[in-house]
């Protein structure tokens, strides 16, 4: 998903062509539109085919990040590895591909959530993204639970989803910082993080958790 070039023709005009000559007219003026009806006459459309996808410039960039994720999912599940894999995997194949489709999109991402210091702004406009990243990762628990004969052996799925969600804030925070070619230090984040975090609910997180920490560590003094 990038952005494409400004409408110049009457067409018809979709939620997504919306989305990308919304990402390229911030890049390209380096702020948000002033006003919706400002937006829409710059880039050749009616006010009222904006609000019949979206209610505000608010609602749109929420949005945005569920197309993130939507397309991620899309990616991900139409390959035979990703079905092939256990849970585990499935999640390092998701995040690998959510955060590609980030670097694809690495100019608006970066502009999107440094244009606003307010924390609770950006938590604002990753709402959505929140809520379907914990719903994948509860099904991903859930499902290893549905394999588990003992009770016992269960884990909550809520637990784990918010420490996911937690864990993508982290990476995406790591990313944005990022400095390595072709992004190779997030990478090396995304691999040790999961598997931490699914060892957590196993018989032997300690050395998953010392040597994710020992990595940290390393890369803080670097």
């Amino acid at each position: 998903m990038t952005a494409k070039k400004k409408t110049t023709t009457k067409t018809k005009i979709s939620k997504d062509t919306i989305i990308s000559v919304y990402m390229e007219t911030v890049l390209e003026t380096e702020h948000m539109p002033k006003s919706v009806f400002k937006f829409c006459k710059e880039n050749n459309f009616q006010e009222s085919e904006f609000y019949s996808f979206f209610a505000s410039f608010e609602v749109l960039q929420k949005d945005i990040w569920t197309n993130f994720f939507l397309h991620t999912m899309h990616l991900t599940q139409e390959t035979s590895e990703y079905e092939a894999s256990d849970n585990k995997e499935k999640m390092l194949i998701f995040f690998y591909t959510f955060f590609e489709m980030l670097t694809a999109n690495r100019s608006y991402v970066l502009f999107a959530l440094d244009e606003s210091k307010d924390m609770m702004k950006n938590m604002l406009q990753l709402k959505d993204l929140r809520t379907h990243i914990k719903k994948y990762t509860s099904s991903l628990i859930e499902e290893r639970n549905d394999a588990q004969q003992l009770k016992l052996l269960k884990h909550p799925s809520k637990i784990f989803s918010e420490g996911a969600w937690l864990q993508t804030l982290f990476i995406l925070k790591y990313w944005m910082d990022d400095r390595s070619p072709s992004f190779e230090k997030t990478d090396l984040v995304i691999e040790k993080s999961v598997r931490a975090i699914f060892d957590v609910f196993e018989t032997t997180p300690l050395e998953s958790l010392v040597d994710f920490g020992k990595f940290m560590w390393k890369e803080k003094m670097s």
